[in-house]
């Protein structure tokens, strides 16, 4: 039987505002994160938009958001369920979310 190990996840009061900034800097990323906006996405669903994206790139983009606090990636049976940080994000850093997703790229 295979396990699935958990991954480290740093503690809410440990995140950077800086590196949230970052990680939320890329339009790779950036997109990751719009798409799990509307809910946790199982680890093949995220990025499915861009199918041309190189796992080894998506697993690269997923390791950021989650080291910079964004998302949780969690085991789920023989998968990994990818969930937005939004209620423990939205405590420390009221209404820098909704601010990032709610703009526009130019």
């Amino acid at each position: 039987m295979t396990t699935i190990t958990r991954l480290p996840h740093p503690a809410i009061e440990e995140v950077a505002l800086t590196d949230v900034l970052f990680a939320l800097s890329d339009p790779a990323r950036l997109e990751i994160v719009r798409e799990l906006a509307d809910g946790p996405l199982s680890m093949a669903e995220c990025g499915a938009t861009n199918p041309a994206l190189p796992k080894s790139t998506k697993s690269h983009l997923m390791k950021v958001l989650r080291e910079a606090g964004i998302v949780r990636n969690e085991p789920d049976g023989r998968r990994r369920t990818v969930s937005l940080r939004r209620d423990e994000l939205d405590a420390v850093f009221p209404g820098l979310l909704d601010s990032v997703l709610g703009a526009t790229d130019r």
